[in-house]
């Protein structure tokens, strides 16, 4: 049932767009685009993430500013969102799944010992059930970490794995750790991408969110609707100003597949985005890293095999 949820495009407001129009099973549930293109042809204001990880990495937030904590909430927001799937609200959601007849028989399968009327908790639990089933597949690093073998890895991969782990410290935030590894700390981090654009005006800009929020305005709607405030990340959820720019660490799981990179998908090669994070790294440190041309291949060849 869920499944045939995530791939329905009556459930958008102009009939067009369904879930797997921006999580796309050939391009590892992301759709290759810098951010999303919703009903209408309106864009976001946020890269699409893939979802495999959702379940290998046991993410405990969603979205990019974290907004959700629980995934039955979450996968219910982009079919309302203005510029995602475009529906009213989830009672016009829920009028358009009792109307259609094959979701009577799917609903009657799925959950026969309910009460005969479909609810808005049966379609989440319904696609919960769908994204938590997406399985990303068996990576090179996992034969290496998982099955202990040494051959899954070559030279160069080896290398970057050495890099990954200490000269480089993508692994203090992209941990190795769990089975399959996370490589996400759970966490949010700045990396300066965005916060160029909206500097100048940002005591007008978080007044404005401030005072949005208090009229009750749902976050997911304003932050696809305000570019500028997009860029703002956890400030967003939080309201604290320290968290100005933070945004949530996203696994590396297929990472080589899933280009265009960051929250508003303007790093567009694997190469950039690694460039983007030595400059970033070597901020936190105080020094620059200085990886070596050859250091950096090696680094994309150890990401290449995730």
């Amino acid at each position: 049932m869920g499944k045939q949820l995530f791939n329905d495009p009556h459930l958008s407001a102009d009939g067009t767009i369904r879930c797997a129009s921006c999580h796309i099973p050939d391009k590892d549930y992301t759709d290759g685009r810098s951010v999303a293109i919703g009903v209408y042809g309106h864009s976001g204001t946020r890269n699409t993430p893939s979802l495999p990880s959702v379940e290998a990495a046991h993410e405990t937030s969603f979205f990019w500013d974290g907004r959700r904590y629980a995934l039955d909430k979450a996968v219910l927001d982009p079919l309302t969102n203005p510029v995602e799937m475009g529906l009213r609200d989830q009672a016009q959601l829920l009028r358009r799944v009792q109307q259609e007849p094959p979701y009577g028989r799917a609903f009657a399968q799925a959950y026969p010992d309910a009460p005969q009327a479909i609810t808005t908790d049966h379609i989440a639990n319904a696609l919960v059930d769908y994204v938590r089933s997406l399985k990303a597949p068996e990576s090179p690093y996992d034969r290496y970490a998982l099955l202990a073998d040494a051959s899954a890895l070559n030279p160069r991969a080896m290398l970057g794995l050495a890099l990954f782990k200490g000269k480089a410290r993508c692994a203090e935030c992209h941990l190795l750790k769990g089975t399959p590894p996370m490589l996400t700390d759970h966490a949010y981090h700045r990396t300066g991408v965005g916060l160029d654009a909206i500097n100048q005006h940002l005591p007008a800009l978080t007044q404005a969110v401030i005072e949005r929020s208090l009229q009750g305005a749902d976050i997911g709607n304003r932050v696809a609707t305000h570019a500028d405030e997009s860029q703002l990340g956890r400030f967003n959820v939080t309201q604290d100003p320290a968290d100005i720019g933070l945004f949530r660490t996203p696994s590396l799981r297929n990472v080589s597949h899933t280009a265009p990179y960051m929250h508003d998908g303007s790093v567009a090669t694997l190469d950039d985005a690694i460039d983007r994070e030595v400059y970033y790294r070597s901020l936190e440190a105080g020094r620059p890293l200085q990886l070596t041309v050859e250091e950096r291949e090696d680094l994309k060849a150890f990401l290449q095999a995730l």
